[in-house]
């Protein structure tokens, strides 16, 4: 199973970005997903996750510029960002619980390899 992230770049203040991660492999099902970032100097943090059935959680810090959102048939997340700040910068991380086939009902976790997104003027 992989986790392939992309979208990122350089944006202006103010501006937009939306970001994607595909899971393939032998996938029977996913159940939550998500969006970390990890900015230089500091720790990851979560950025907004996603049920498997919708349900979205956001952190303070995002919430009512960034929206997560995902495509099942295509085992596809994605995070819109838009009025970015230049504190958004940082290196962007999916992930996914996922049940792998021909591994039963155990759940694992995967991580997409990060995007870099860059705020500046």
């Amino acid at each position: 199973v992989q986790l392939q992230a992309s979208g990122g770049g350089l944006v202006q203040p103010g501006g937009s970005l939306r970001l994607s991660c595909r899971a393939s492999g032998s996938i029977s099902s996913i159940n939550a997903m998500g969006w970390y970032r990890q900015a230089p100097g500091k720790q990851r943090e979560l950025v907004a996750s996603i049920t498997s059935v919708g349900s979205t959680n956001y952190e303070d810090f995002v919430k009512g510029r960034f929206t997560i959102s995902r495509d099942n048939a295509k085992n596809t997340v994605y995070l819109q960002m838009s009025s970015l700040k230049a504190e958004d910068t940082a290196v962007y991380y999916c992930n996914a619980d996922i049940r792998v086939i021909g591994y039963g009902p155990v759940v694992r976790t995967y991580w997409g390899q990060g995007t870099l997104v860059t705020v500046s003027s």
